[in-house]
């Protein structure tokens, strides 16, 4: 009898044909776009003090709201999203999303944000980990935050087998569930070239993610550095955190000339439009990115289908609203004169 005719046994592992396997479209293969992938597990990775959790609540709240992620990366799949921030008290929590919302002029109330409320979660303890499925089972959000690690368990980092269990775990959440997980870790401060070879504990923890971001300082400089399986990352990027004259909004932003330092082209256009006082001709655009013509048709087609600029006689200006970008005004016409040639207005 040949293999493949065999009755399965009663408790075999569930296959499949390989033709069988479910295909993803590659526009729907990112969570965010270029910074994290559709249900992609992985660190936010850094050294103390270098906004991992402004990072971390700032990708949760773009997918909740359906808003760019740092203002330049577009939101792929929106939905609800759940964080527990294990080191900052609920007000704190609270403080930090309000003050996201300000900045990007959303309302909290309408926000599919959720918060884990309790005081400890413990990954490594088997009550907790239930209490976490049943959560996920309830809420299905698209993005799961933990932040940090280092207060989520009471395991060695240091032991492979430790952390390997923990991290299994994760996974299994994500499988199950569907959903991308932000894991939250410390880095040492000592840099590396490599910046996930930095992560404190298990060599595990680096390899682990499908998508990882690093946070590290350069001459007070500082900067997020990407890292994907299955995907090319850009050049690292110089962020901010600021806030406005009166101490709100706080927030992390592209620092200024991040535009040019390795963002994929639609992100660069999306960054322009947004930035501008003023609908932007495809000309106008193509001479401040100088970029290939068919190239930037082809990121603005982009961005039309998602929704994140649109087209208005004047140009491309973002989708929200077309008062932003009233038409130039038009001067009065002069009175035709006997001595002047008739005029011949012809389409541009």
């Amino acid at each position: 009898m040949s293999p493949l005719t065999k009755p399965l046994l009663h408790n075999a592992l569930p296959v499949c044909r390989a033709h069988e396997l479910e295909m993803q479209a590659t526009e729907q293969a990112w969570l965010i776009e270029a910074l994290w992938g559709q249900q992609a597990v992985g660190i936010v990775g850094g050294a103390p003090k270098c906004a991992k959790s402004w990072l971390g609540l700032d990708m949760a709240l773009s997918v909740a709201s359906n808003t760019p992620c740092l203002g330049h990366f577009a939101v792929s799949t929106p939905g609800p999203t759940l964080v527990f921030l294990a080191e900052d008290a609920l007000s704190s929590v609270r403080a930090r999303i309000e003050a996201l919302c300000t900045h990007r002029g959303l309302d909290v109330r309408d926000l599919d944000l959720h918060v884990i409320t309790a005081p400890v979660l413990r990954l490594d303890l088997q009550a907790d980990q239930q209490a976490l499925r049943a959560t996920l089972d309830r809420l299905r959000p698209r993005l799961l935050v933990l932040d940090p690690l280092v207060r989520l368990h009471r395991l060695d980092e240091n032991s492979a087998s430790d952390i390997s269990r923990l991290l299994g775990f994760l996974r299994e959440l994500q499988r199950s569930f569907h959903c991308a997980i932000v894991l939250v870790h410390h880095a040492a401060k000592k840099q590396r070239a490599v910046p996930g070879q930095a992560l404190r504990g298990s060599s595990d923890l680096h390899a682990f993610g499908d998508s990882n971001a690093y946070l590290t300082r350069r001459r007070e400089q500082l900067l997020l550095t990407l890292e994907h399986r299955s995907a090319p990352s850009p050049e690292p990027l110089p962020l901010a955190l600021v806030s406005r004259p009166d101490g709100s909004a706080t927030h992390l932003e592209m620092a200024a000339g991040a535009e040019q330092s390795g963002l994929p082209l639609d992100q660069r256009v999306l960054a322009r439009v947004r930035t501008s006082a003023r609908a932007l001709t495809r000309a106008a655009l193509r001479e401040q990115l100088k970029v290939n013509n068919q190239r930037l048709g082809e990121a603005l087609a982009t961005l039309v289908k998602q929704g994140l600029i649109q087209r208005i006689p004047e140009g491309y200006c973002t989708a929200q609203a077309d008062a932003k970008y009233p038409p130039p005004p038009r001067s009065a016409p002069r009175p035709a004169s006997l001595n002047e040639p008739p005029q011949c207005t012809l389409p541009l």
